[in-house]
């Protein structure tokens, strides 16, 4: 029996609706994949929940000023500094390590920068001006490299537990700021093009955001796209297998341990040219704070997991919760209880989709 043209039309009315089905089906399971194989896959579904309702309350209440360019341009230069530190402190955590001396090297590193751009731009003039504040800054990332590879060193050559380590270096390091400058704030006014680069903006996106962008590309190719990446999750993961395939777990960790003193640096600095100003004790604690930001992205405490997605969005969680608190007018102290079940919320989410991976 001869189909008729209605016929023929409704099979392929029905032919197309069955393959766009089978299309989205095959979409739902790849994201499904990705998030359960992804370390970052937890924290970006809990991100993507968190900015769905503020977005949707700030739409409904024009009151709140969430998506106001002035809170948005406010909260990108918040997130940048803390984003820095946390990727070096992400990557030696991949490597099964821990530093707990970045927030004291943050503060120290950016003061050397800041007396020594002082020193060397106050009584020159012209190209010896401009230059001065890029010199210091220089000499600011190597004390912060120098002091993260020293770190290393001891911890691996006496074999100590890096978290003693840098407790003690952290306890070290906040002694030597003291010494060096005293306890009051220092004025951080640097020379152009200094000031513009780091300091400048380009309508809401501040110059701090742009790098800490260029930084995560960077290390997202380091980590994923190169072989120390390889490197640093096998050392972490599990270092016997590691040595049996020929790495050096002493010289994977001491980079990791070096490029985390280096982050430490530059974070201190970026956050000192954005404020003009560099408080002794201004880096306390965010050590806690960064090392959260990566559990919060899906960081293995043991080593041998994470991803810099998983960085960029944990920090980007933490600072999109506290300024909903800002601008709801909370108390402070309400960031620190948030933060900490948003920690355990976190984990118990990655280790839930990992199981159902």
């Amino acid at each position: 029996m001869s189909m008729t043209q209605g016929d023929t039309a409704a099979s392929s009315d029905h032919i197309r609706r069955a393959v766009d089905l089978r299309n989205q089906r095959g979409g739902l399971v790849k994201l499904r994949d990705w998030i359960t194989s992804r370390p970052e896959g937890g924290i970006a579904v809990l991100f993507a929940a968190v900015q769905i309702v503020v977005i949707a309350a700030a739409l409904a209440n024009p009151q709140f000023r969430y998506l106001s360019d002035a809170n948005i341009a406010v909260m990108l230069k918040a997130i940048a500094p803390l984003g820095i530190m946390a990727l070096g402190v992400g990557v030696l955590m991949i490597a099964g390590e821990f530093d707990l001396s970045v927030g004291s090297l943050y503060s120290f590193c950016a003061i050397v920068t800041a007396t020594l751009s002082a020193q060397w731009g106050g009584d020159a003039g012209g190209d010896a001006v401009a230059w001065a504040p890029f010199a210091a800054a220089a000499i600011g990332l190597a004390v912060g490299t120098g002091a993260g590879l020293l770190n290393g060193y001891v911890t691996l050559k006496f074999n100590i537990p890096s978290f003693i380590t840098t407790l003690g270096a952290m306890l070290m390091w906040k002694g030597v700021t003291l010494l060096y400058h005293g306890a009051t704030s220092l004025r951080f006014k640097p020379s152009e093009p200094f000031a513009t680069l780091f300091g400048g903006s380009v309508g809401i996106v501040h110059a701090s955001i742009i790098w800490f962008l260029i930084a995560a590309v960077l290390f997202w190719a380091m980590l994923h796209h190169h072989r120390i990446g390889n490197h640093f999750f096998a050392v972490g993961g599990n270092r016997q297998a590691a040595v049996a395939i020929g790495i050096n777990p002493v010289k994977t960790k001491l980079i990791a341990f070096g490029l985390t003193g280096f982050m430490a640096a530059f974070a201190g600095i970026i956050a000192g040219t954005r404020v003009s100003s560099i408080q002794p004790g201004g880096g306390q604690g965010l050590e806690l704070v960064a090392i959260a930001a990566c559990v919060i992205g899906g960081h293995a405490l043991m080593g041998g997991r994470g991803s810099i997605l998983g960085i960029v969005l944990g920090t980007a969680l933490m600072f999109t919760i506290q300024d909903v608190l800002l601008l709801m007018r909370a108390p402070g102290f309400y960031f620190e209880m948030f933060v900490g079940a948003l920690i355990v919320v976190a984990v118990i989410m990655n280790m839930a989709i990992r199981r159902r991976g």
